[in-house]
């Protein structure tokens, strides 16, 4: 069987100050309809990504309004995970993909998750390619079947995504970041597509208001001179984020600025087998620098220090070469902290450049950036006043669930 994820207590009422009464009201008229409605949300994991964070609280927040709403991650091994790696990696352009014998793993575990599925449901809203083969042996435990992609597919690989469009395709609707994610190949099938940006919980503990006090002792913590400038970048330790571009773009301040600090924090998780191998290598490549911190959960570095370390940066990174989206450049924008990232994927959706942060392509364009930042606190301030309403009005989790409620009530008409 799945496994049930064991979820918290959350209300609307509690962000209405945040996101305002207007937006509260839409979201309490489109859940009327909906009130007892089963929704079942499946993913491959329950911790160290974008999907769980965000289901932590949009799963929650969904019950509050009147659904019967619940999140189970799939079963799966070693083989099928570094499997799917391989299959997010190649999806979003690689040149690897699977073979015969890892479809053969993939179809397995996805067939036995089928079998595992309990229960009826009115809608099943399976998240990534991982579990997307669910629909296929499980079609009847649900009434509505709904696809969530987390990643960008506008430049696959051939193979994966011919593989995968006709499952894509069995689904009554697919949901993705940005229209530009969707391959060209869907066809037919994009009637169905629905475009729905992710987005935060301002109330979580990675995201809530954190007093500069607080902040500075959690990063003493970890070897951070808080009297000293730090640059930050939170995000796993994987090729697509570019973490070697990061230290360089970091090796290039100091030529200048000397007294900078580096802290590169990540997260291991269980579906991705590809990240301490990357971990190591970052370690390596930072040839015993103090002044570089790189970090992890296996650190004992959760919630509360991500929120930290990201409070007390004079400047967030998201260095990616590739990207989905990129919550924490939100979860940056949110702490009002001016953000440097990679002009790449959905990141352009939430940095206008120049104006609520800076977009940037290479290395050292990301440095000099930096630079401007650290030379002028006024820059700073103002680029993080303007990406912090940005946040606020568009990457939101009450704008998120708004937004799958009129999804589900479109699709039960």
């Amino acid at each position: 069987m799945l496994q049930e994820v064991a979820l918290g207590h959350k209300t609307l009422a509690d962000y209405t100050h945040i996101v305002g009464k207007e937006l509260t009201e839409q979201i309490r008229a489109l859940a009327d309809p909906l009130k007892g409605k089963r929704v079942l949300h499946v993913s491959a994991t329950a911790f160290g990504g974008g999907v769980s964070e965000i289901l932590y609280t949009l799963v929650p927040l969904m019950r509050d309004v009147g659904l019967d709403a619940h999140w189970h991650v799939i079963f799966g091994k070693e083989e099928f995970f570094n499997a799917t790696k391989l299959l997010h990696n190649s999806l979003q352009g690689a040149e690897e993909t699977l073979s015969d014998e890892q479809w053969a793993i993939f179809d397995e575990i996805n067939a036995m998750n089928a079998e595992g599925l309990q229960g009826e449901w009115d809608v099943v809203v399976v998240h990534d390619p991982q579990p997307i083969g669910l629909r296929r042996g499980a079609r009847a435990k649900g009434g509505k079947w709904i696809w969530r992609c987390h990643i960008d597919l506008s430049t696959p690989n051939p193979a994966p995504i011919e593989r995968l469009l006709p499952m894509i395709e069995e689904y009554d609707a697919s949901v993705w970041h940005m229209e530009q994610y969707v391959p060209n190949e869907m066809g037919r099938h994009r009637e169905a597509v629905n475009i729905i940006p992710p987005a935060i919980d301002p109330l979580s503990p990675k995201n809530m208001a954190f007093s500069p006090e607080d902040a500075a002792f959690v990063c003493r913590q970890f070897g951070i001179d808080v009297d000293r400038p730090l640059i930050t970048q939170v995000s796993r330790f994987d090729p697509w984020k570019d973490p070697i571009g990061v230290i360089d773009a970091y090796r290039e301040v100091t030529q200048q600025v000397p007294e900078a600090q580096l802290a590169m924090v990540g997260s291991m998780a269980t579906d991705d087998p590809e990240g301490l191998e990357y971990f190591q290598k970052t370690f390596e490549y930072a040839d015993g620098d103090e002044d570089i911190k790189i970090l992890s959960n296996l650190n004992n570095v959760g919630a509360i220090e991500v929120n930290a370390f990201q409070s007390q940066s004079d400047v967030c990174l998201q260095k990616s070469i590739r990207e989905g989206f990129g919550l924490t450049v939100t979860e940056a924008l949110w702490k009002g902290r001016p953000t440097v990232a990679g002009n790449v994927g959905g990141i352009p959706l939430q940095i206008e450049d120049a104006v609520s942060g800076f977009l940037v392509n290479s290395p050292s364009e990301c440095a000099q950036r930096c630079l401007e930042i650290l030379r002028d606190p006024g820059l700073g301030k103002q680029l993080g006043r303007e990406g912090k309403e940005h946040a606020r009005r568009r990457f939101l989790t009450p704008r998120l669930l708004r937004d799958w409620l009129a999804l589900f009530g479109d699709l039960g008409e």
